[in-house]
């Protein structure tokens, strides 16, 4: 049944121009209202470091060298993953006009919804490089491996979409969920290595890098864009694994639950 939902997708015609077309929508839509427009998708990231680095760098006197940049990085990747799993979670209700009333497949209106998010996703981490590049860059950065974040951003695709998939499709049934994963989130934060510096992390918590998929993006993330290295490839293979397991159980449960979302929302 999970074969058959995808081949559906991909028998459509015009695929990619609709997903492209829907996700500019909802980009602009997100922005329409505000003063200052397109601009809030880099203050929020913005804002974010500011406090964090006054907290951690100029209070508690955090001794990790180019911190800003380091911060950056960080919250890009965990902005995309929390915008695109918290912002779905009721998807298939705020969006059921589209799979009700169109001959739009479920799974079109999720992957639509986190192209959006790529959009500002790409424009903060072109300002992060700028930052970085001409600011806190070192003179032994190599630009070559950061060609590595094109398969660290489609992991963290994978795993945003599988994620996304999974609790929108349970709050069909338990519309607890939405709480739990607010819960969920605010301890995934504190038990990511955002904040902290990596040998601290993982002295703390030993190979909690290969638990937490998110956080093993985040360290190749790092180690690629701001310290000219590879990505460590077993935590890469790890990862990616994990993004796929929960992309299958994802599509399950869409074919399971989702099947009944327009009847049960």
């Amino acid at each position: 049944m999970i074969v058959s939902i995808v081949t559906d997708w991909f028998k459509r015609s015009n695929k990619s121009e609709r997903l492209w077309l829907l996700a500019k929508i909802e980009f602009k839509l997100r922005y329409y209202e505000n003063k200052l427009g397109l601009l809030w998708a880099l203050i929020k990231p913005l804002m974010d470091i500011a406090i964090y680095y006054v907290v951690f760098q100029i209070i508690m006197k955090q001794d990790t060298p180019q911190f800003a940049s380091y911060l950056f990085i960080g919250l890009i990747c965990w902005n995309f993953f929390l915008e695109s799993t918290t912002g779905t979670v009721q998807i298939l209700n705020t969006k059921k006009y589209l799979y009700e009333y169109s001959n739009m497949n479920k799974l079109e209106i999720y992957v639509s919804t986190l192209l959006s998010n790529s959009i500002g996703f790409f424009f903060n981490f072109v300002m992060f490089l700028l930052f970085f590049n001409f600011v806190e860059r070192g003179p032994d950065h190599s630009n070559l491996q950061t060609l590595w974040l094109l398969p660290l951003f489609v992991n963290l695709y994978i795993l945003s979409l599988a994620t996304s998939l999974i609790i929108s499709n349970i709050y069909v049934i338990a519309k607890d969920v939405t709480q739990i994963w607010q819960v969920f989130t605010q301890v995934l934060f504190f038990l990511s290595p955002i904040l902290y510096p990596l040998n601290k992390f993982k002295d703390a918590l030993p190979n909690f890098d290969y638990l937490n998929p998110l956080g093993g993006i985040i360290i190749n993330a790092r180690q690629t864009s701001m310290y000219g290295v590879s990505p460590d490839f077993k935590l890469f293979f790890f990862d990616f694994g994990y993004a796929i397991l929960l992309l299958i159980f994802g599509m399950f449960l869409l074919n399971k639950l989702g099947s009944k979302a327009a009847e049960k929302l």
